[in-house]
């Protein structure tokens, strides 16, 4: 395994272990609104302090961009980095908040503006996702495909768009979830992309998202067989927010349902 993946890895569960402590006593959590339905609490930023110190400790020369704190320079002479990590401490606020264990931190170590590692950390399931571009992706060490299923009509489907009872009929994404077996909003991009990676989802659409919802999902997902692109099919969904996941068979079937 390379050393900068173990080293997400390490600041994964570390990032885990102050989630799940805080867990135990939600109650004295201090809530804060960014905006509309979007949560932030000490625990986040807790978990991003935690990640960023361990990262920076290991490679000072980085840069790093958090969901919380954001952009931050590299240590010494690289005021442009090679390397970024893109770091979501705890994705899923508002079911943390809740107590509903459907949350992970999600880590990303991009090399010229392509991922290169990633790490998606479930710690309510001590479920460690992992993957390297060109080897593969793995949960706790054991490899890992996407869904091998063929039938669009058959198919479990997670998104982060508009509910769908208040789309307009002429909506594209009115076919896209009406026709799948079924679609779920779980809250929390990084792991639906995880899960796509895994097979336990058989795809993922996703609308207006930041680079932290995608980076470390999107690798899982590619390195596990899968394709992930743009609503054009194109490669510019870490740019627009707009992005697709899924085995080959069903992402075209997924593109054909949004593009007609």
């Amino acid at each position: 395994m390379h050393p900068m993946l173990n080293t997400a890895i390490k600041a994964a569960r570390r990032a885990g272990a102050i989630i799940n402590r805080a867990s135990l006593d939600l109650e004295r959590l201090n809530v804060a609104r960014k905006g509309p339905k979007d949560y932030v609490t000490e625990v986040d930023r807790a978990a991003e302090e935690a990640i960023i110190d361990i990262l920076r400790t290991a490679y000072p020369e980085h840069g790093f961009l958090g969901e919380e704190s954001g952009a931050h320079e590299a240590g010494g002479a690289h005021p442009e980095p090679e390397f970024q990590w893109v770091i979501d401490p705890l994705d899923g606020t508002t079911n943390f908040i809740h107590g509903f264990a459907h949350y992970a931190v999600s880590i990303a170590l991009m090399h010229k503006g392509l991922a290169a590692h990633a790490v998606v950390y479930d710690p309510t399931r001590n479920e460690m996702f992992t993957a390297s571009r060109g080897s593969g992706a793995f949960l706790n060490d054991r490899r890992v495909r996407v869904s091998s299923a063929t039938r669009y009509t058959d198919s479990l489907l997670a998104s982060h768009i508009p509910q769908s009872t208040a789309l307009p009929v002429t909506s594209p994404f009115v076919p896209l979830m009406a026709d799948c077996a079924a679609a779920r909003r779980t809250g929390s991009t990084v792991l639906d992309l995880a899960w796509v990676a895994c097979g336990r989802l058989d795809g993922f659409c996703g609308v207006g998202l930041k680079p932290w919802d995608m980076a470390a999902g999107g690798l899982l997902a590619l390195e596990a067989g899968g394709l992930v692109a743009d609503f054009h099919g194109e490669q510019g969904w870490m740019d627009s927010g707009n992005v697709l996941a899924a085995g080959p068979k069903l992402f075209a079937q997924m593109l054909s349902r949004l593009q007609n």
